[in-house]
């Protein structure tokens, strides 16, 4: 079987990277997915539909647009992987982890120890907390392992 495995989360760090880096090195069936993180074009995706000088309004309009990606890679994944950062509030990674809760779609929460209590409602509907990347690939090895 292929799996589908949906990264969520902060973009200041190289997680994914090491994460599908750790993947390919085993040999693992999974294809990849993630919202855009590049951050500049995430924020500019709604300037198609016309630029806005008031931010709130700029930020509706590409956060509709950037949803679009994400509610359709989410709908088709099998798995979900949802970063938490110390540096910045991800708060599109909670809404991601609790639409995924919504669908009935597993996930596995990444993230400190230190920041355990801000997420525990996150936490308590993943199938897993890990807090470290190379966690998470020998999580993937085990629930797609054919055996």
């Amino acid at each position: 079987m292929n799996w589908t495995v949906y990264l969520s989360g902060e973009i200041h760090t190289d997680w994914r990277q090491k994460i599908m880096q750790g993947a390919k090195e085993h040999g693992l069936a999974i294809k990849f997915t993630s919202a855009v993180t590049e951050h500049e074009a995430s924020d500019a995706a709604g300037d198609v539909l016309g630029k806005d000088e008031n931010g709130f309004w700029r930020d509706h309009k590409s956060s509709k647009v950037n949803a679009i990606r994400t509610k359709n890679m989410i709908q088709k994944c099998d798995i979900a992987i949802i970063r938490f950062g110390d540096k910045y509030k991800q708060w599109n990674a909670a809404f991601d982890a609790g639409y995924c809760a919504a669908l009935g779609k597993p996930y596995i929460t990444l993230h400190a120890e230190d920041i355990i209590h801000p997420l525990k409602e996150v936490d308590a509907a993943a199938r897993a907390w890990a807090q470290t990347p190379e966690q998470v690939v020998e999580l993937l090895k085990y629930v797609t392992s054919d055996s």
